[in-house]
């Protein structure tokens, strides 16, 4: 953390600018911003984030390198959501990382999860230029990475996105996107590309092909899908498409949907497993942990687990493998809730050592956490490249912002580097 930027920010801090900061957010993104937004930015090193950057990156060639992975990973595709046409690669990735302290006590990155799937690419670029301005900050201080600036990120963007098509047949995809709290993001990606943001359950196959309706109404062919629907939601509110997607449709996907299930915390216990990456934090699946095995491996590394059932594993955190937004996640399970999942079930869990995050942040409201998260791009005939961050403050158990809320000085911010 850069502390002279952080004693100046709050110092000139003032009410009046965080309400400026909302309503620029307001009129850049189509309307109010549904998820809350923090008071101010972070201020750290280039070489944090380039540290994060290189490792998040690192992880994924791994796996995608990985036959045996991808064999074992794929094995975990719900039943009728495997999508053909497959891509090489994935177009979007994240990583999220929790700064905690090493048993030297330094401060270091380690991973919180990493997935294969856009974020708010268009939105996260506007929030910092509003931050900029709003606060006046430096020119100075940088936001992009991977040696972009802000013309090169839109850039990349739009070749990730579009690809070599015509705007007005690629289209965003989501359930019932208007009514999303990622709607701002969608309402940027769609002014700044000019692409339209379509319900996925309101494409129209005919043929080989999928098509939409414009705003005229007028049928219009689909040559490339933005896709930001998550399976998870398809499935919870029993969605049923208009089109088999497992079916070899002519049309392109940026993102493709079997990355989401490809590169997710289903890789965590395998990259934990492999030893070769001290940022992965130790953890199994709950079959494996159960059975004996995964149950060793965390004790090797030293993760101390409940001595009995009358106790808890005070340092593990249960999740389910394929949820967004933190849903479902257990803090210190017991022996008891373990063994209570279902024998059938227990592969779509993992348990993994709870990071303890360190609070960094200087706020009018006490130290406070950071997780920081790299959003990636990979276009089809390039490279994968750390674009920018994202970062989520809190003073909770959970950093969501959803998981953040009636408090002041938490929520979705952005990380300027010097």
């Amino acid at each position: 953390m850069i502390t002279e930027l952080r004693s100046r920010f709050n110092a000139e801090f003032s009410d009046a600018a965080y309400a400026q900061l909302l309503a620029q957010l307001e009129n850049r993104c189509g309307g109010p911003i549904q998820f809350r937004v923090a008071e101010t930015p972070i201020f750290v090193s280039r070489a944090l984030l380039d540290n994060m950057a290189e490792q998040g990156a690192a992880l994924a060639l791994h796996l995608i390198g990985s036959a045996k992975y991808l064999a074992a990973a794929r094995s975990a595709i719900p039943q009728g959501y495997e999508v053909a046409n497959e891509t090489p690669h994935p177009n979007f990735l994240t990583a999220d990382f929790a700064l905690v302290r090493s048993s030297s006590g330094e401060l270091v990155p380690r991973l919180v999860e990493i997935q294969a799937f856009p974020s708010v690419f268009a939105y996260q670029a506007e929030l910092c230029s509003a931050y900029r301005e709003v606060f006046h900050l430096p020119e100075a201080l940088g936001v992009f990475l991977g040696g972009l600036n802000e013309s090169a990120y839109w850039d990349l963007l739009r070749s990730t996105i579009i690809g070599d098509h015509s705007p007005e047949n690629v289209v965003l995809t989501e359930v019932d996107p208007l009514h999303q709290k990622t709607f701002p993001d969608f309402y940027v990606t769609s002014q700044r590309l000019g692409i339209a943001v379509v319900d996925i359950a309101a494409l129209e196959p005919i043929g080989d092909k999928l098509h939409y309706r414009d705003t005229c109404g007028r049928l219009t062919p689909i040559h490339r899908i933005y896709n930001r629907a998550i399976a998870d939601e398809l499935i919870a509110r029993e969605i049923h498409l208009p089109f088999d997607v497992s079916r070899p449709w002519e049309v392109e996907w940026a993102g493709h949907p079997n990355w989401y299930f490809l590169i997710s915390k289903f890789s965590i216990p395998w990259l934990s497993r492999s030893g070769r990456f001290p940022v992965v934090p130790p953890a199994a699946f709950v079959d494996d942990f159960l059975a004996g095995p995964g149950r060793d491996l965390l004790t090797e590394a030293g993760v101390a687990l409940a001595a009995s059932d009358d106790h808890v594993h005070a340092d593990l955190l249960l999740k389910p493998l394929f949820s967004f937004a933190g849903k479902g996640i257990e803090f210190e399970p017991s022996p008891a809730r373990l063994e209570a999942i279902p024998a059938a079930e227990r592969s779509a869990y993992l348990v993994q050592q709870r990071m303890r995050f360190e609070p960094t942040i200087e706020t009018p409201f006490g130290l406070t956490q950071a997780e920081i998260r790299i959003l990636y791009l990979w276009p089809d005939a390039g490279v994968l490249t750390p674009a920018m961050s994202l970062v989520r403050l809190g003073r909770g158990k959970m950093m969501g912002v959803d998981h953040n809320r009636n408090q002041q000085w938490v929520g979705g911010t952005a990380a300027f580097y010097k």
